[in-house]
């Protein structure tokens, strides 16, 4: 008998050959590279690529040339195809509720990236306390008038983090390491907000204090992280910020459209928020010329879980959701499985 096909989708593997050779072993292997929305669409209605069983995207930057997966193109999936293992954490950009009414898992791979994550979110902790992105801009300016600026006014308006409240919303596999690294590093008091509760093991291991109410977390929090998946909805709105504690801080590692920019702005320039920190945006990658303005904002380039380390583990990580669900008929990382019909699988 012939072996089933799993799709590649996207650039070759980078890391993880031996690991592949496995997946080669037990499948067919076909590509699709990197083909674009058209292309693609084209391809599945003359089943160009046969009835494959799996896709498999070891890539964040590659093999999504074909852009949104929505009904459009998962109408055109044969039913053959049972699971979708894709690199990265957020998963916005695919409707798994959908897939999962066609009888496909859909697996992202955030815990290949969560060191990567929580560190980046460490460092925008620790930059809304202390305003190193005016420091470091004063710094590259090469300017003596803006260097002495900052290195005299500075002091004055930033803190230490050191013993201050961190309010998580979503204590997923990265928050939970973010709390970690400040409840071990800074000594912060850690509370969180989330749909359901952590184990109480889990909770006691950083000292956390859950909060069934996010506008109750909101008015506590020193510093709010925001390292929720979106779901399609808008998490902070101006509702949202005018419960905010008074001159507080954000962090944004999740996804830009769960906040709204314009609010966001309004909360900075009113005191309400008195610094943020996003490495993410709500049109990326055009950044908001507002907030690119600001010296108490911190912004990165959607950076946050990119590094090598992210790269092996999400190549890794997509073979080990496919070997495994055809294996045991489980999925490491599955994300819909809420909607999935079980009876059918």
């Amino acid at each position: 008998m012939s072996k089933p096909t799993v799709l590649h989708l996207g650039d070759d593997i980078r890391w993880n050959h031996d690991f592949y050779a496995q997946l080669q072993e037990k499948f067919t292997v076909k590509r699709s590279y990197s083909m674009n929305r058209d292309g693609f669409k084209d391809a599945l209605k003359s089943n160009k690529f046969g009835d494959f069983v799996a896709m498999y995207r070891p890539f964040w930057n590659t093999g999504g040339e074909m852009g949104n997966w929505d009904d459009e193109l998962i109408s055109l999936l044969p039913q053959s195809c049972k699971i979708y293992a894709s690199a990265g954490a957020g998963f916005d950009w695919v409707d798994t509720k959908r897939m999962a009414e066609s009888g496909i898992i859909y697996c992202n791979s955030a815990a290949a990236c969560t060191e990567s994550v929580a560190d980046a979110a460490i460092w925008l902790i620790l930059s809304t306390y202390r305003l190193f992105n005016w420091s470091s801009a004063c710094a590259r300016s090469c300017d003596v008038e803006q260097f002495k600026d900052a290195n005299r006014n500075i002091a004055a308006m930033t803190h230490n983090p050191n013993g201050s409240t961190l309010g998580i919303i979503g204590l997923g596999k990265i928050g939970y390491r973010i709390a970690q690294k400040a409840f071990a590093s800074f000594g912060m008091r850690v509370i969180y907000n989330d749909i359901r509760r952590m184990p109480t093991e889990m909770e006691e291991a950083i000292d956390a204090t859950y909060y069934q109410s996010l506008d109750e977390m909101l008015a506590k929090s020193d510093c709010t992280v925001v390292a929720t998946p979106f779901a399609g909805n808008m998490l902070l709105d101006a509702d949202k910020f005018a419960k905010i504690k008074h001159g507080s801080r954000l962090v944004n590692i999740a996804r830009g459209k769960l906040i709204d920019e314009g609010a966001l702005i309004s909360a900075l320039q009113t005191g309400q928020l008195i610094s943020a920190g996003l490495d993410v945006h709500y049109n990326e990658p055009v950044v908001n010329p507002i907030l690119a303005k600001m010296r108490n904002v911190e912004l990165l380039s959607h950076t946050a879980g990119a590094s090598v380390e992210s790269h092996v583990g999400f190549e890794r990580l997509g073979i080990e959701n496919i070997l495994t669900f055809f294996k045991t008929g489980q999925a490491l990382t599955p994300v819909n499985m809420q909607w999935i019909d079980r009876t059918k699988m």
